[in-house]
């Protein structure tokens, strides 16, 4: 039973044990001052020697425990060898030989002082640098804890916002395709009413339908396939697609693309939705008579393509909110072109942004790289 706790005892690390390290450099100090004892005075090279041996355990004290600590072993240190150095007065091997020592050890007490000033000097820094690091930690924790739940209630609130937004928007085609069935049953024998009912369900279904894919669209992104493309022939098609789309419309729409311009990677199709959705946009927003400009230019690694218009443009507060879900200016509009367009934008790991003309109007662009980086 003894000696498993003796074992127990010699296990303990040494944090748990502080008695330990003044114990050795009161040990260290014996030996040296015991040496000094058994080794003549005459032989000045072991007795100058001894006396330089007590800088390990004064320096180490001054280290561990500061200038008091090293002032206490120059003391211990000075007691244990004074009295050989008393008793050899009579017999000094050369004049000033007292004096010599007594000079050394009055170096130890300065050095000892010097050097444990600067230890806690040291010591108080380190502490403050633990203290700001746990700090710098603990905040890092709070600021990681802080931003998960910003980007909870982010989700959340864009969830609330898609459903409500949806919610109206299918609200007023329901209420269209009833009233239409309303009539058709108070008046099922005028084919008149008839005909004009049929035209306004399947206008408004194909409104629903149209709605709800934008917002699949926006909500479950098809992830891009990427191939080497020309974007001028992609941007004509586009171009007659609007012209179609442009119905009543007279808008002259015109494409401004380099000869020189380089391919780049991109999906095609998405590319094309991108740029009907600004298309049609711009053509809703332009009067009469005016003039819509698609054009392109190279810059540094990407490809800069913009739609310029000649509509009544935009305030500063709405164009705060030109990328949010259902967030629109038209009375027919659902509010997702742009914010598809801004998806598929950043899926091809580019940009896009709108910016007022200095005359009338406004300019969409976006910025597609030549080459799409891998995403982790």
């Amino acid at each position: 039973m003894i000696s498993a706790e003796a074992g127990q005892g010699t296990g303990r690390p040494l944090h748990e044990r502080p008695w330990l390290r003044p114990a050795l450099v009161a040990a260290a100090i014996s030996l040296i001052s015991a040496a000094h004892y058994l080794v003549p005075e005459r032989q000045l090279v072991w007795q100058n020697l001894l006396q330089h041996l007590y800088l390990v355990p004064i320096m180490y004290a001054a280290l561990r425990y500061g200038w008091r600590g090293g002032l206490i072993a120059t003391a211990a240190a000075t007691a244990s060898y004074l009295p050989q150095l008393l008793a050899a007065r009579g017999a000094q091997p050369y004049p000033g030989y007292m004096l010599s020592r007594i000079a050394g050890m009055v170096e130890y007490f300065a050095a000892a002082a010097l050097v444990g000033l600067l230890a806690e000097k040291d010591g108080r820094q380190r502490r403050r640098l633990e203290q700001s690091s746990r700090d710098l930690e603990r905040l890092n924790y709070e600021l990681q804890g802080t931003i998960e739940r910003m980007k909870r209630s982010e989700r959340l609130y864009a969830v609330g916002q898609l459903a409500a937004g949806l919610a109206h928007e299918i609200r007023n085609p329901i209420a269209a395709i009833a009233g239409a069935a309303g009539i058709l049953e108070r008046h099922p024998d005028d084919a008149a009413r008839r005909k004009t009912c049929i035209e306004i369900i399947s206008k408004e279904c194909t409104r629903l339908n149209r709605l709800l894919s934008n917002f699949l669209d926006f909500a479950r992104p098809r992830p891009p396939s990427f191939q080497r493309t020309h974007l001028e022939p992609l941007a004509a098609s586009v171009i007659e697609l609007a012209r179609h789309a442009a119905g009543r419309h007279s808008v002259d729409l015109r494409c401004e693309f380099p000869a020189s311009l380089p391919e780049i990677e991109c999906d095609g199709e998405q590319i094309k939705q991108v740029l009907l959705n600004l298309a049609i946009n711009a053509i809703q927003a332009s009067p009469d008579g005016g003039e819509i400009v698609v054009s392109a230019k190279a810059a540094d690694g990407a490809v800069i393509v913009s739609i310029r218009d000649q509509g009544c443009g935009m305030t500063p507060e709405q164009m705060q909110h030109l990328f949010d879900p259902f967030f629109t200016t038209k009375e027919t509009g659902t509010g997702l072109g742009l914010p598809v367009a801004f998806q598929i934008v950043q899926q091809h790991q580019g940009r896009i942004w709108a910016e007022r003309n200095p005359d009338r109007g406004m300019t969409f662009s976006f910025e597609l790289p030549l080459k799409c980086e891998p995403t982790p």
